[in-house]
């Protein structure tokens, strides 16, 4: 079960009542670079990859997936340990690069590529392109030729009914997302009559969020038959057969974590049987997460700043809120609002004392971090940790909703905290908004 206890047991060693990150006090960042603001362990993101890592075959790499937070340490941190990328924008692509990351590291996924991200891939050597309908294949093909370039291409496949599963479903029904599988013979076709493309394998997205190891092993099997399927034709092995990510992390109460050893064994059943078949024969097999690496590294700080009672219910008003980690409002795509694993980062282990609802202070009732949670008596000052904040939380929220600055960003290592991106300022919203406006000295 996800609860804040049950996280910091597992992941923040250390803490007693007051919560320590990476051998940091909490209240300690929040004294050095104020409220609210984000950090993350990087002990936490070691114990994931370790997790994964060992779950997967040998026959595996893996590449981070981006879009789950570009943040420039964590793309270092996982680089350095041989991990590719898996980018969804040009803007990405830059970000990939600074780090450090080599281009033919880098596949790029996603609906909707223009010509001049797709230019400016091509250009610079880019690993892989996955192609998501045939309108982009035939771009793709126009500008390799102009360019003088090879393109090397993978078609992503939504696959039909029966490999889906997971919190959000991609695949099986009409989707912007990748080829129907039905389609799939006449689009092959289509990357073939090309001589700039270089075919090099299949991308399989059914869904994200997967906290059942079973659904993503029949997945890996259905990837597995389309691509035994597609090898067949060649008359060769595919080079690349991409299962995608999904792996998922329990964030709310009755979610269990994903069975990792069930994974891994079930995984190994499956490629006892790939080693034997030819059609395999030198694939590599990847899987590009992003959420389950990165997810329960990152914490989400904001403090009480007014505590108030209307109608009988008590609001703890916090200083920071939706605009910054849209996802913990359950304004990402829940439809019944559930709270994350949340705690005041103070009184860690004392008793819950009150029912309340921690918001945030923007001027719209959407801007809940919490509803109806059970906490130890708040006061103004104290510290809340939103747990759970790593992926998905800065990164996919409305940070210029209402002008307030964008949150800093702080890295946890060894008992050091590093400032790795400061606090927006009102200047910041001038430059972007009113560029003949004089800023603030």
């Amino acid at each position: 079960m996800a609860t804040a206890q049950a996280l910091v047991s597992k992941y923040f060693a250390g803490s007693r009542n007051d919560l320590v990150a990476g051998g940091v006090p909490v209240a300690a960042i929040a004294a050095a670079h104020g409220t609210p603001f984000f950090a993350y362990d990087a002990g936490v993101f070691d114990q994931k990859w370790v997790s994964l890592r060992t779950a997967l075959p040998n026959e595996f790499g893996i590449s981070y997936s981006m879009k789950a937070n570009p943040l420039r340490p964590i793309l270092e941190f996982f680089l350095v340990r041989g991990c590719g990328l898996e980018i969804a924008s040009d803007g990405e692509f830059h970000q990939a690069l600074a780090a450090g990351c080599k281009p033919e590291h880098v596949i790029f996924a996603g609906p909707g590529k223009t010509e001049a991200q797709l230019e400016l891939v091509l250009s610079l050597g880019i690993g892989e392109i996955h192609a998501e309908s045939t309108l982009e294949i035939e771009r793709i093909g126009r500008i390799a030729r102009r360019l003088s370039v090879p393109a090397r291409v993978a078609l992503r496949i939504n696959p039909n009914a029966d490999a889906q599963g997971g919190a959000m479903r991609m695949g099986g029904k009409p989707a912007p997302f990748g080829v129907d599988e039905e389609e799939l013979d006449a689009v092959l076709d289509l990357i073939l009559s090309d001589r700039v493309l270089s075919f090099r394998g299949i991308h399989l997205f059914s869904g994200t969020q997967i906290l059942d190891c079973k659904i993503l092993l029949a997945q890996y099997r259905k990837g597995l038959e389309l691509a035994g399927r597609v090898a067949d034709r060649l008359g060769r092995p595919l080079d690349t057969l991409d299962f995608g990510g999904g792996l998922g992390v329990p964030y709310f109460a009755q979610e269990s974590e994903l069975d990792m050893n069930g994974l891994r064994e079930g995984l190994g059943e499956i490629f006892g049987e790939v080693r034997r078949d030819r059609r395999y024969a030198g694939t590599q097999f990847l899987v590009e997460p992003g959420r389950y690496l990165a997810a329960e590294a990152g914490l989400y700080i904001t403090r009480v700043s007014d505590i108030k009672t209307s109608r009988g219910k008590k609001f703890l008003i916090v200083d920071g809120g939706m605009n910054h980690h849209l996802a913990a409002s359950g304004n990402l795509g829940q439809t019944i609002k559930r709270n994350y694993p949340l705690a005041l980062v103070n009184k860690l282990w004392e008793p819950a004392e009150e029912t309340v609802d921690v918001v945030g202070p923007l001027c719209t009732p959407l801007d809940v971090l919490a509803r109806n949670i059970d906490l130890p008596r708040a006061q103004v000052g104290d510290l809340i940790c939103v747990f759970q904040s790593g992926a998905y939380s800065r990164s996919a929220s409305p940070l210029g909703f209402l002008s307030h600055p964008t949150p800093p960003e702080v890295w946890l290592e060894a008992g050091q905290q590093t400032l790795v991106r400061s606090r927006g300022d009102y200047n910041d919203f001038v430059r972007d908004l009113c560029p003949s406006v004089p800023v603030r000295a």
